[in-house]
């Protein structure tokens, strides 16, 4: 139902930067912004990541909305080309300002590439130890390779292999890009992430 011309503006209709979050451009000055928030984003279904991390599942994008509008935080699309895409609630404000400092100081600072190498059976428990270890690396500005080596009768499931590389970087993009898709290199799959904000909107590979 529209709202009367007049009434008090909706709550989520309103941008962390000022403004209306209906807008496509950024704070004040029309530039674009990276993320879609909230009434941005328009997909029929999203898969929903909690403040802390949690997986919520996979729902409608008026339901992550109105999970957000619940804790007075925003619903941030993080992973567009995922399937489906991936959105996120968190302070959208806080998280802008955050990734802001965390790109000057990745300027300031040398960054590394850091290379953590994978198993195609790597055990849950042990993957879990392998996204913390990429998760602190990503925290301090460094980017990060991800190597799976492939051995024998391994190179004939391949597609298992890069299913699980994916599940790796969507563990990750609340705080990661991907760079460079999962692919083959020799008898090798790779993935390539930076952290969020240090890649310009549009500019991962496919």
């Amino acid at each position: 139902m529209n709202r009367p011309s007049g009434g008090p503006p909706n709550p989520m209709n309103r941008d962390p930067r000022g403004g209306d979050r209906n807008d496509p451009r950024g704070a004040a000055g029309g530039q674009r912004d990276s993320h879609r928030v909230n009434r941005q984003i328009r997909v029929p279904q999203i898969r929903v990541i909690g403040p802390e991390g949690e997986q919520l599942g996979i729902m409608t994008a008026d339901e992550g909305r109105d999970l957000a509008g619940e804790q007075g935080l925003d619903l941030v699309e993080v992973a567009p080309g995922a399937i489906p895409p991936v959105c996120k609630i968190m302070d959208y404000g806080k998280f802008r300002y955050e990734t802001s400092k965390k790109a000057s100081q990745a300027k300031a600072t040398r960054v590394e590439l850091k290379t953590i190498t994978l198993r195609p059976k790597t055990d849950t428990h042990d993957l879990e130890t392998k996204i913390t270890q990429a998760r602190g690396f990503i925290d301090r500005g460094d980017r990060v390779k991800l190597v799976m080596r492939l051995r024998g009768r391994e190179n004939a499931h391949k597609d298992l292999w890069f299913g699980k590389m994916d599940a790796i970087i969507n563990a990750l993009v609340d705080i990661a890009a991907c760079t460079q898709r999962p692919r083959e290199e020799g008898k090798t799959i790779t993935a390539s992430l930076e952290p969020m904000g240090s890649v310009p909107a549009g500019s991962g590979s496919n």
